[in-house]
């Protein structure tokens, strides 16, 4: 203290147990939630705190709760993609929010290559974060083997391919797919395509396999030269819809695994001569922003990310809290969107 009574420096634990009138390690017990405190003297550290403005020092507590107070989302991609799809935002700005009400911080991890994942592996393994989300995978990814080798709590964003037992959420994919196939199919259109998501993800294998359920149940086989693979993104999107038409000149209708790739068919559609929805009628997947800003703007299949973020959290948290991995899982509807585009 200055002789005007101004402090210098942080207060300390030790003159936050003076001002409540218990002992060092009282404070410590409340700053740390230990329950192993009395009502009265929580209520009194915690008057103290406020009336000295006491921060817990991170590190020493980190010490004693052996947390970090932070998770990693870590995005099997390139930073390229990863800064380039609106989905990826979406769920970052959701798991933000669903944090800001916690002691959490969260960290972005984004790693594609090998040696960036054994990188990422090596980086979670070494205690800098209490658990991951891992989201994004590709069936030849390290970082499930990698993280599940550990007791570090996880949550999978999707199911994982290979059917091992991890806690995830995931959204009805098959089902949200085998619904906008059929809307195109209930409204007439003989030649339905598809451009699908990659096949070595399991979004993509899930809204193929619901595209492919709907055509099957409208009683007509797949035809191979109504189906052209797609990356996720918009330029994607593009080649394979000119790719599409190539093949078949005489297709009605086009069912998208993900907005930014519709929006590169319709882009490929109208180079090519043909409107939408009167020539080709066009329905992405994922509702994101560009889909209402398309012109025409996009049909489309809505996750319920705000729910799928929270669930993921909450997921983790329990498995934080209880110092334990679960398998719990859940898998979220659904919804069409309907606008100009079919």
């Amino acid at each position: 203290m200055t002789t005007t009574g101004t402090r210098v420096g942080s207060p300390t634990l030790d003159e936050v147990a003076q001002l409540a009138g218990v002992s060092r390690a009282t404070v410590s017990r409340v700053v740390n939630d230990s329950p192993r405190v009395s009502p009265e003297a929580r209520l009194a550290v915690q008057a103290a705190v406020e009336a000295l403005r006491y921060v817990p020092n991170r590190m020493a507590r980190s010490l004693v709760t052996r947390r970090t107070d932070t998770i990693a989302l870590v995005l099997s991609e390139s930073n390229t993609q990863v800064f380039s799809d609106p989905f990826f935002a979406s769920i970052v700005r959701g798991l933000s929010a669903r944090l800001a009400d916690t002691d959490l911080n969260l960290v972005l991890l984004a790693a594609r290559g090998e040696r960036e994942q054994e990188k990422i592996g090596r980086y979670v393994r070494q205690g800098h974060v209490d658990g991951v989300i891992l989201m994004s995978l590709h069936s030849d990814d390290l970082l499930p083997d990698i993280l599940t080798g550990t007791r570090l709590p996880l949550v999978l964003s999707g199911r994982p391919l290979d059917g091992r037992p991890i806690a995830y959420v995931d959204a009805d994919n098959t089902g949200g797919a085998a619904a906008a196939t059929g809307l195109l199919l209930s409204l007439g259109r003989r030649r339905v395509a598809t451009v699908t998501g990659p096949q070595d993800m399991v979004a993509g294998l899930d809204r193929f396999a619901g595209y492919r359920a709907a055509v099957e149940r409208s009683g007509r086989p797949v035809d191979p030269a109504l189906v052209a693979a797609g990356d996720f993104t918009e330029a994607g999107g593009m080649r394979a819809m000119t790719e599409l038409l190539e093949r078949a000149p005489d297709l009605d209708a086009v069912f998208v695994a993900s907005d930014p790739m519709a929006v590169g068919a319709v882009q490929a559609l109208r180079a090519a001569g043909r409107r939408v929805p009167d020539d080709v009628a066009v329905v992405g997947f994922d509702d994101a922003a560009v889909a209402a800003a398309c012109d025409p703007p996009l049909t489309t299949v809505a996750q319920p990310l705000g729910e799928m973020t929270t669930l993921m959290v909450e997921l983790l948290l329990d498995q934080i809290e209880h110092g334990e991995r679960s398998v719990e899982t859940r898998v979220c509807d659904t919804a069409l969107v309907r606008r100009a585009s079919a």
